[in-house]
């Protein structure tokens, strides 16, 4: 499903990050939980990573959001390191925080 550099990662500090990475992992995403992402005021924090890619923040997940998840990581995947139109993430467009560009 994924390009083997590219990286979802979940905050495991957030309140429902570990149980939202399993979720993902069920899904057959590859996921990576890390430590706090800074995002406490509106868990989950969810970040897109891979080299030459840019790098996406999302805050405000909630444990619904799977199937978005999902998607956006296939969209990510998909990418040549930049994601132009984020409709079929469906509700987690509106949760992105930040991008640097890679």
């Amino acid at each position: 499903m994924r390009n083997e550099l590219d990286r979802v990662l979940i905050c495991k500090t957030c309140a429902g990050g570990e149980r939202f990475a399993d979720a993902l992992l069920a899904a057959g995403v590859q996921v990576e939980t890390v430590a706090c992402m800074n995002q406490c005021d509106r868990p989950i924090a969810l970040a897109l990573r891979a080299e030459g890619k840019d790098v996406y923040l999302f805050a405000g997940v909630e444990p619904g959001d799977v199937a978005d998840a999902v998607a956006l990581a296939q969209l990510y995947a998909q990418s040549d390191g930049t994601i132009t139109d984020a409709r079929a993430s469906g509700r987690l467009r509106d949760r992105l925080v930040g991008r640097v560009p890679g």
